[in-house]
């Protein structure tokens, strides 16, 4: 019959099963950084001063980061990357979800949740885990675009084609054109787009330039964060002054 000890222990070893692991930032980074290689404390840090993640934290101030924690960080990370979202956007989503809200589907159409609210994340965000790179071939198959037309877009500088690979923004760029070559708009009749895109970019850039020219991790996630904020705003203007116009040809 097991003494007194061995019941402690047999005791102790069914606690440490039953009670939830908790890791602290660095275990997270471990956790994280086999699938996001540029992960570190100072992002993790961001994101949970935007409101991201809530880790519990000692008596001592040291932060305690569950398995949901983990990955909800690895649902945001993922999002960021993947999806270009701004993390505003994802924020909402999970605030919904926290509510117990069932929130439409991301920009995108990506409908999911973090693994410690959906098992969703695993099967939708499957295939997502890097940014796709695309042959020419590859895109004009995609995109519905003759090949005819994607040359003419890259001569244009329309579409930009680094080391011959294209990437996820080269393929909406050559969907948008094909439809619109539709309405007989060619790419020669779209280069002020691309000189009106730079412009946008350098207004990004002096904004952000305090914070950008920062070498801190943590500096360089804001900069980025807060040019995909600038650049909805500016798409939401250039969209309420082409459509009020156009309403008002049917007044």
């Amino acid at each position: 019959m097991p003494g007194p000890e061995s019941a402690r222990r047999a005791l102790g070893s069914a606690a440490e099963r039953v009670r939830p692991r908790v890791l602290n930032i660095g275990q997270v980074l471990a956790e994280l950084s086999g699938e996001f290689p540029g992960i570190s404390a100072s992002k993790i840090r961001f994101l949970e001063e935007k409101g991201l993640v809530a880790p519990q934290r000692t008596s001592a101030g040291y932060r305690k980061y569950s398995a949901q924690d983990v990955e909800r960080l690895r649902f945001v990370l993922a999002l960021q990357r993947d999806q270009y979202l701004p993390l505003k956007v994802i924020k909402d989503y999970l605030d919904a979800i926290d509510r117990g809200e069932r929130p439409e589907s991301l920009p995108g159409g990506l409908s999911v949740a973090p693994r410690a609210v959906s098992e969703q994340l695993a099967e939708e965000l499957a295939g997502r885990t890097r940014p796709r790179a695309l042959s020419f071939d590859e895109l004009v198959a995609e995109s519905g675009a003759s090949a005819e037309l994607v040359r003419s877009l890259i001569s244009f500088g329309l579409i930009s084609a680094p080391d011959q690979q294209y990437d996820e923004h080269a393929l909406k760029v050559a969907k948008a054109c094909s439809q619109l070559e539709a309405h007989g708009i060619e790419p020669r009749h779209l280069r002020p787009f691309r000189a009106a895109a730079d412009r946008e970019l350098g207004l990004v850039e002096r904004v952000i330039a305090p914070v950008a020219s920062r070498r801190d991790v943590a500096s360089k996630a804001r900069a980025a964060e807060t040019a995909r904020e600038i650049s909805d705003l500016c798409l939401n203007l250039h969209s309420a002054l082409v459509n009020g116009q156009i309403a008002r040809m049917e007044s």
